[in-house]
């Protein structure tokens, strides 16, 4: 079984990679990327083979010399495959595409970019994708244009009505993919809008992947995202570098709708989470107690969560700066919902929540971070008043 670890350097470096590959050893190493630790890495190999540059530009170096003094903190993350996953550039797709430049899409696009690919983008609305055009990407018309145009194109759509219409409605991306490509839907969708947008897909001849992301701005601008891929595993492997770059971890989960059905449960849960946070913290103040105490007591104790630190602070300070909207957590959790009625699957919790965030989008809080469900709660107690 072929073993490669991957070495992801910290946000500060710009999600660059290092691959090293055993028994054939290749190292990359982009530019200003520190190589402290490279030492302890040789120390697992026995033998040391010639260097390949990947595409970083034109600016890819060697590793050497090793310094001897700590510089950096790198992580490590293994993973193994059947298949022969060792990274050159000729394996990196030659031309990308990637439609919707949303909160999530402009930063994984960009962290495409700043690795070196080529990328074309396109966008509903044609302004968004300035920024973009700006460091390197090409832009099309439509997504027919992009998907003509590329090998591998990828979609961050809002929801399930507009992943469709650009998968396969007119000038969508099925009228211009075909033999040898493939399309990498990373919109959240439910399973059976997913399987309609293979269909038509597989039906040109070409391949397709589901691959939702776990993961809100920040990670997507850090490179941190988590991708819960299913469908054609040949095409996981091909774009496997690229979801590499934009994110930390990938898992493949088989046929067609079951990358959306994890997406979905993991949504539930963290909607669901996120509702009974915004309790704890009026609760804490209506009697009495300082809910920024709790938030620290929440973050030493069995509970703690990344989320609850994260959104806690602004919470208290009724601030809602927005990561996720609370519009697409609200649908998450409708969708999650038909997914569990689907196999007769009691969900009380999940659909109390679900109402909740229905009155804060009644609100008009749509567009705020779905920590906003709390003002939700609040309006309940000044009805009650």
């Amino acid at each position: 079984m072929a073993k490669t670890l991957l070495l992801k350097t910290t946000p500060n470096f710009s999600q660059h990679y290092l691959y090293l590959r055993h028994p054939s050893i290749i190292l990359y190493s982009p530019p200003n990327v520190k190589t402290s630790c490279f030492p302890q890495v040789m120390a697992m190999c026995s033998s040391f083979y010639p260097l390949l540059p990947i595409n970083f530009g034109n600016k890819a170096r060697p590793i050497f010399p090793f310094p001897t003094k700590p510089q950096s903190l790198v992580r490590f993350k293994a993973f193994s495959s059947q298949a022969d996953t060792s990274t050159t550039k000729d394996d990196i797709p030659a031309r990308i595409g990637f439609l919707g430049l949303g909160i999530m899409g402009s930063p994984m696009a960009q962290n495409l970019l700043k690795a070196g690919c080529d990328v074309t983008v396109w966008n509903r609305t044609k302004s968004k994708c300035d920024p973009l055009l700006s460091i390197g990407a090409k832009y099309k018309a439509s997504p027919e244009e992009v998907a003509a145009s590329c090998d591998i194109t990828f979609a961050m759509l809002a929801d399930p009505e507009c992943a469709a219409d650009v998968a396969c409605g007119k000038r969508g991306v099925a009228s211009g993919m075909g033999p040898g490509k493939g399309y990498v839907d990373v919109s959240t969708v439910d399973g059976d809008t997913s399987k309609l947008i293979c269909q038509h897909i597989k039906a040109t001849g070409a391949q397709f992947l589901e691959a939702p992301v776990s993961g809100s701005k920040k990670p997507a601008e850090d490179g941190q995202l988590i991708f819960l891929t299913a469908g054609d595993r040949s095409l996981y492997e091909v774009v496997g570098p690229l979801l590499d770059i934009m994110g930390k971890s990938r898992f493949y989960l088989g046929d067609v709708g079951n990358g959306a059905a994890m997406k979905l449960v993991v949504n539930m849960i963290m909607g669901s989470m996120m509702a009974s946070f915004s309790e704890g913290l009026l609760l804490s103040e209506k009697v009495g107690l300082d809910p920024s105490v709790l938030v620290e007591v929440i973050s030493q104790g069995a509970i703690s969560a990344p989320m609850y630190s994260m959104k806690g602070p602004s919470m208290v300070k009724s601030l809602y700066p927005t990561a996720f909207p609370l519009k697409h957590q609200q649908k998450d959790l409708r969708l999650a919902l038909g997914l569990a009625e689907s196999v007769s699957q009691s969900t009380p919790i999940a659909a109390a929540a679900n109402e909740l965030y229905k009155v804060a989008k009644s609100h008009g809080l749509s567009d705020d971070d779905f920590s906003a469900v709390i003002e939700a709660l609040k309006a309940r107690i000044q009805d009650k008043k």
